[in-house]
């Protein structure tokens, strides 16, 4: 199995940046995708952004030119870095990882709560 811890949540002004990171241990190997979900009170939970093995980035529309995934094999670590934003970007960060043979793995997740 994969373990996930997120850290770097926290409050944060509208307008402002907030880096999210997600580190990774246990068994790798078969991972093919790691990705950020978020979830607002009274929501269900969404896709942020993906990125697969290759590198293929996928973003939801409502965070496209805003939030950047990138990660770093060496330290297996997966970042989510937040720009301009937004109240509405106010939820639990949720870190995932695809398992192609277990399905997937979750965080604890980590508060982002946008308000001056």
């Amino acid at each position: 199995q994969v373990q996930l811890v997120e850290s770097g949540g926290g409050l944060v002004q509208p307008g402002g940046s907030v880096r999210l990171s997600c580190v990774a241990s246990g068994k790798m190997f078969s991972i093919t995708r790691r990705g950020w979900y978020r979830q607002a009170p009274g929501k269900q939970r969404e896709l942020v952004a993906d990125i697969s093995r290759d590198g293929t980035t996928h973003y939801a529309d409502s965070v496209k030119g805003r939030f950047t995934i990138s990660r770093d094999n060496a330290k297996n670590t997966v970042y989510l870095q937040m720009n301009s934003l937004k109240p509405e970007d106010t939820a639990v960060y949720y870190c995932q990882a695809w398992d192609s043979f277990r399905g997937a793995a979750w965080g604890q997740g980590t508060q982002v709560t946008v308000s001056s």
